[in-house]
């Protein structure tokens, strides 16, 4: 059996949804939106449903497949419904709504429900993506309010840089975001996982939220380019892992792999991985992206394949054939990998597949 597969440690997944709730003193939707980022959405609901305020997904298919696995708890649709005629069964399994346009504002209007719904009113505070524009606000509160088919208003925005901590425009989208819903009583969905990490600290006073949305970190990424004091203390989920299956032994001036962009400056031993671009690892990733060969720092050389990809044991005489390689995870962090291959760790999880999922810690 190919020895490609993906550890996923539900612990660590516990932990981190922990510490969203503890850096905010909020309620916490836990994002698994996108199959868990990759991580598997009903285990991964399943780890988290005795103790998880909600969760979110991006549409309905996503929250039917929970509900149909046995999970109860709230789940808010992100992108709120597409259709109008999904507003039934909106209803009929209990979900959260995002409103964030016009038209979904009037079709609730129209719809004849047998419940009210739970809606999250969302503030183009300037994202600008999707939701009300400020001027727009108050009156979809109030229009939601009197339809009659609203039992509960959750209010919220997301922000666009929250990542970058010393960039002004979380403060000025925080401030847009008070001043619009200035007089309005509900509570309020603020902080992704970035702005949990990095701005509830600093902001306790200037606008409490009552519900945050943890995605990123939940998977135990950082979302931040540089070390930060509670990215450090998120706990990796996923490690991604396969073995040697082959090793060469090459004299100086060999090149390897497709288009030669790696040509061997020295003899040197190298260990074919199974595990490529097939198996959602990054293409691009250019020689030197760190890996770790049976527990010991290496690299990458050469051009990642669909199935397999080569990396350096020249200073790891014991390594060879069956040697574990961990391609990211507890010991190579995923921000560092995405890093390297120009990318983000969201989309480096997103694109896993093949690579079978293995869980512990359950």
């Amino acid at each position: 059996m190919r020895p490609a597969r993906a550890l996923i440690d539900l612990a660590a997944l516990r932990h981190n949804y922990r510490l969203a709730r503890e850096l905010t003193g909020a309620q916490a939707l836990a994002v698994i939106k996108a199959d868990a980022y990759g991580h598997g959405a009903v285990r991964c609901a399943q780890a988290l449903q005795s103790e998880a305020d909600g969760f979110a997904v991006a549409a309905i298919e996503e929250a039917l497949s929970l509900r149909a696995a046995g999970i109860t708890g709230p789940i808010l649709l992100l992108e709120g419904f597409f259709e109008a005629d999904e507003l039934a069964l909106i209803v009929e399994h209990d979900f959260w709504c995002v409103v964030h346009a016009p038209w979904q504002l009037e079709a609730i209007e129209r719809a004849q429900l047998r419940k009210p719904l739970q809606v999250w009113l969302k503030l183009d505070s300037g994202m600008h993506r999707v939701g009300f524009f400020p001027e727009q606000y108050q009156d979809a509160y109030r229009r939601l309010q009197a339809s009659g088919k609203v039992e509960k208003i959750v209010l919220m925005t997301h922000f666009s840089r929250a990542d970058e901590l010393e960039n002004p425009r979380s403060e000025e989208q925080m401030a847009a975001f008070a001043q619009a819903r200035e007089g309005l009583h509900a509570e309020v969905s603020l902080y992704n996982s970035p702005a949990i990490l990095g701005w509830s600290p600093r902001f306790p006073a200037l606008q409490k939220t009552d519900w945050v949305r943890s995605g990123l970190m939940l998977y135990g990424a950082s979302p931040f380019e540089t070390p930060h004091e509670h990215a450090a203390r998120l706990q990796p989920v996923m490690t991604l892992e396969s073995k040697i299956i082959s090793l060469r032994e090459l004299p100086a001036g060999e090149p390897i792999g497709y288009g030669a962009r790696y040509v061997t400056d020295q003899p040197t031993r190298v260990g074919v991985v199974a595990m490529g671009y097939a198996d959602g690892y990054p293409r691009h990733a250019p020689s030197g992206t760190p890996v770790a060969i049976d527990g010991q720092p290496s690299r990458l050389i050469g051009r990642v394949s669909m199935d397999m990809l080569t990396v350096d044991l020249t200073h790891l005489p014991q390594a060879g054939v069956g040697s574990r390689v961990e391609l990211w995870g507890k010991q190579v962090l995923a921000s560092d990998v995405a890093a390297a291959a120009d990318t983000i760790p969201y989309q480096i999880f997103c694109n896993l597949r093949r690579a079978p999922l293995v869980y512990s810690g359950a």
